[in-house]
C-alpha cells in the first residue's frame, strides 16, 4: 500500500492557508461595515483508544455584524473506523479500517436575509485508496438569480479548466445530494459536489490536488463579491421569517442527511466543531 504521508502533508497546508485568507477576506468584510468582529480560534486534539497520535484540528468561529455566525475549520486526524463504519468508507473495510482525513469546512450563516448563506469544504482522504472530494453551494433564503448564476459561472470556470463534463457531473451531483427528502426540497440552489477523485498514482493525485485548489480558488473569489452586494439591502420582518424558517431546513438536512456530520461524529471529532454549521437561531412553523 502507497504511503500518502507526504501527499497528505501538502494538502493540510494548503486546507490551512486557504483558511488563512478566507478568514481574513472575511474579516476585511466586516470591518467595512464597521465592525471589529475577528475569528476567535480554538485547537482540539483527537482522542482513540490505542493510538499515540490521532491528530485533531483548529475550529475559527465569528459573530459578526455580516456575517452572525461563520466558522472554518481545518482538521487532519488519523485512525481506525469502526468496523460497522468502516464498510461505508470508499477503500476501507473490517480487514482496512485504518485511515487519514485532512479538510476544511466552512458555513456561513448571515445576519441580512439577502444575503446567501454558504458552505464549502475539500478534503482529501487515505484508506486502501486516496482521493478528494468537495464542493460548494450557496444557500440563500431570499434567492437572487445574478447571484445564482455567477456563483455557478465560478464553479463552471474552475471544473472547466479540468474536465470538460466536471460541472455538468459535480452541478448533478450537487443537485441530488442536497436535497431533502421528507420535505421534498433542495437545500440552496445548489453549486457543485465531488467525491472519490481516486489518486491511483502520483499524476492522478497531482491532477485531483489541482482541482481542487481551483475550487477553493473559486469560492474565495465569487462569495465575497456576493456578500458585499446585498449586505446593505434593506429587509423586512417577514424577510428574517423567510430567513429563520429557511435555517430550519438547512439544520435538518445537516443533522439528518449531512455525510460530513456523520463522518466527523464516527470519528471522534470535536462535536463543536462539527456542529458548527448550524445556524445560531431557526424557527419551525
Amino acid at each position: 500500500m502507497q504511503d500518502w504521508t507526504a501527499q497528505t502533508a501538502r494538502a493540510r497546508a494548503w486546507f490551512e492557508s486557504l483558511r488563512d485568507r478566507i478568514c481574513a477576506e472575511f474579516e476585511n468584510i466586516e470591518a467595512e461595515a464597521g465592525s471589529a468582529a475577528k475569528f476567535d480560534y480554538a485547537s482540539w486534539h483527537r482522542e482513540e483508544d490505542g493510538n499515540s497520535d490521532p491528530g485533531g484540528g483548529t475550529r475559527g468561529l465569528m459573530k459578526g455584524r455580516v456575517f452572525e455566525k461563520v466558522g472554518v475549520n481545518v482538521s487532519t486526524v488519523y485512525g481506525t473506523f469502526a468496523p460497522e463504519f468502516a464498510q461505508t468508507i470508499h477503500g476501507a473495510g473490517a480487514d482496512n479500517p485504518g485511515f487519514t482525513a485532512t479538510g476544511i469546512s466552512l458555513v456561513a450563516h448571515m445576519a441580512n436575509p439577502h444575503v446567501p448563506a454558504v458552505h464549502m469544504n475539500t478534503r482529501f482522504l487515505t484508506t486502501s485508496k486516496a482521493w478528494f472530494g468537495g464542493g460548494g453551494d450557496l444557500n440563500p433564503p431570499i434567492p437572487y438569480d445574478t447571484d445564482t448564476a455567477e456563483f455557478h459561472a465560478t464553479f463552471k470556470a474552475a471544473c472547466d479548466a479540468h474536465g470538460a463534463d466536471y460541472y455538468d457531473r459535480f452541478k448533478k451531483w450537487a443537485d441530488d445530494y442536497f436535497f431533502i427528502p421528507h420535505r421534498g426540497v433542495h437545500r440552496g440552489v445548489g453549486g457543485i459536489f465531488y467525491d472519490h477523485l481516486d489518486c491511483g498514482d502520483e499524476a492522478a493525485f497531482e491532477a485531483n490536488f489541482a482541482f481542487t485548489r481551483d475550487v477553493g480558488e473559486a469560492f474565495l473569489d465569487v462569495f465575497p463579491k456576493l456578500v458585499r452586494r446585498r449586505l446593505d439591502t434593506a429587509f423586512t420582518p417577514q424577510d428574517k421569517a423567510r430567513q429563520l424558517e429557511w435555517r430550519g431546513r438547512y439544520a435538518e438536512f445537516n443533522l439528518v442527511y449531512d455525510r460530513g456530520t456523520l463522518f466527523g461524529l464516527k470519528t471522534g471529532g470535536n462535536v463543536d466543531a462539527i456542529l458548527m454549521s448550524l445556524p445560531p437561531v431557526a424557527e419551525w412553523a
